[in-house]
């Protein structure tokens, strides 16, 4: 089986997981909508992460607990704190347009118009990906004010530094938690969901003595591995580049890239980047304001060094998607078919049970059924409730939007089987095997329990 991103993307949409925004207008390039089942999927990728790293805390550090806080800054961000960060001027790529068909696109994407293939090409010159956007009522150029969309959720923990350290009895080594939308204006947005102007980002900004910050660099790095096998990228598909320094941001000292292969060749999933003081050094000085931190303990004062790890929402669920994609050749009646699935891991899936009746004419099963997926769902586990078309389809569709488990109220539930034994069971059955198993309906709960944790 041989996975593209037209083939997912057509499953996504069919579903209700990911469509092209305004797309009743034509579409608006590289912003996409998340359908019912999209938003549940990226939901549970955003709680598992915050769930791991803000509540839970995977430990980063060696001597003590970390101490980690969250944090929601604000998407309108101050022109002086881009300024301040270096956005202003070195956010940029280098483009170029090509006279033939107009088309526009970065340096180091083509040599040639990967459009139209043409050299009559522009020469390269700067593109500022950030959006502007007027603030307030007045909109001339005399009078007016200014921010921008933010373009990572980095900057807003930056520039709150000194109001997040005022607010408890807090000391170094402590981490920041933020998840939150950032915006980019991408020349070329492109694979699907992959590289796109809107896209919701997952960041620590982890404030630590300079002394230990290399050690819990490679302690961040370890961390995300585990966390991305958790969810179900296992680890051969995940390779960690440490980044040239040339390559690197002017900000960082060190960065690790995971990047997972996709069916569009190696990209990244996440930075962890160790940004030094160079931040809390830039706003420091912007804004005349001391940023120092002070240990009583061993009497050091100075700006605490930060290692970020930093990943794309958007990218992890494209990922997700691609190693969850399944297509089997099954016996049905003799007849072969492709049964076509969705393997998540339980954890993430974005509907954990499908309850159905055998048969939608049965009242018996069906007022069981609803019953069951209503008790699900007030123990918080998200189920569905299908009645319509045969069994087989109801699993099939089941299957192809990743439900882990369905569960069939049939006959023998109620008493009207062959075997009296199986009264007041139901049957359960798994995706991935498609194995089926009796168990009493009393022991439903505890069962799903133990399968989705």
């Amino acid at each position: 089986m041989s996975l593209t991103m037209e083939k997912l993307s057509s499953l996504c949409k069919k579903r209700g997981f990911i469509s092209q925004s305004g797309k009743l207008y034509g579409g608006l390039n590289g912003c996409w909508d998340y359908g019912h089942l999209g938003v549940e999927l990226k939901q549970n990728i955003k709680n598992y992460w915050w769930k791991k790293h803000i509540r839970q805390t995977d430990k980063f550090h060696i001597e003590q607990d970390d101490l980690m806080l969250g944090f929601d800054g604000s998407i309108l961000t101050h022109q002086k704190v881009l300024k301040a960060s270096g956005h202003t001027e070195n956010f940029n790529d280098i483009m170029r347009d090509c006279k033939d068909c107009k088309a526009r696109f970065r340096v180091d994407e083509s040599k040639s118009c990967p459009k139209c293939k043409s050299d009559n090409l522009s020469e390269p010159k700067a593109f500022n990906l950030m959006f502007k956007t007027q603030v307030g009522a007045i909109q001339n150029e005399e009078n007016s004010e200014f921010s921008y969309l933010r373009p990572e959720t980095a900057q807003s923990i930056f520039s709150a530094y000194g109001q997040i350290f005022g607010t408890g009895n807090i000391k170094l080594p402590f981490g920041v938690g933020q998840i939150g939308k950032a915006f980019r204006n991408e020349i070329n947005p492109r694979h699907y969901i992959f590289r796109s102007r809107e896209f919701e980002q997952m960041e620590i900004e982890y404030f630590c003595h300079p002394e230990e910050s290399d050690e819990i660099l490679d302690k961040m790095r370890d961390s995300r591995l585990r966390f991305y096998e958790e969810i179900g990228i296992p680890k051969e598909k995940l390779h960690i580049l440490d980044v040239p320094e040339k390559e690197r941001a002017h900000y960082s000292k060190k960065t690790y890239d995971i990047e997972y292969d996709f069916p569009f060749g190696r990209k990244e999933l996440e930075g962890i980047a160790h940004r030094g003081d160079y931040d809390l050094k830039q706003h420091s000085l912007a804004s005349g304001k001391n940023l120092e931190y002070f240990d009583e303990k061993t009497g050091w004062k100075g700006l605490p060094h930060i290692i970020e790890p930093s990943a794309g929402v958007d990218r992890i669920l494209l990922a997700l998607l691609c190693e969850a994609y399944r297509e089997e050749k099954i016996e049905n009646n003799e007849k072969e078919e492709i049964r076509t699935y969705l393997a998540f891991n339980p954890k993430i899936a974005p509907i954990k049970i499908a309850c159905l009746p055998l048969l939608k004419k049965n009242a018996n099963q069906c007022e069981i059924a609803k019953k069951i997926c209503q008790e699900l769902r007030e123990k918080n586990i998200s189920s569905a409730y299908y009645e319509n078309g045969a069994i087989g389809k109801r699993y099939r569709r089941s299957d192809e939007i990743g439900i882990p488990y369905c569960l069939t109220i049939d006959f023998e539930t109620l008493g009207e089987g062959e075997n009296p034994k199986d009264k007041d069971t139901i049957t359960l059955r798994h995706r991935d095997t498609m194995k089926q198993e009796r168990i009493p309906i009393e022991k439903i709960g505890e069962k799903i329990l133990s399968l989705i944790t």
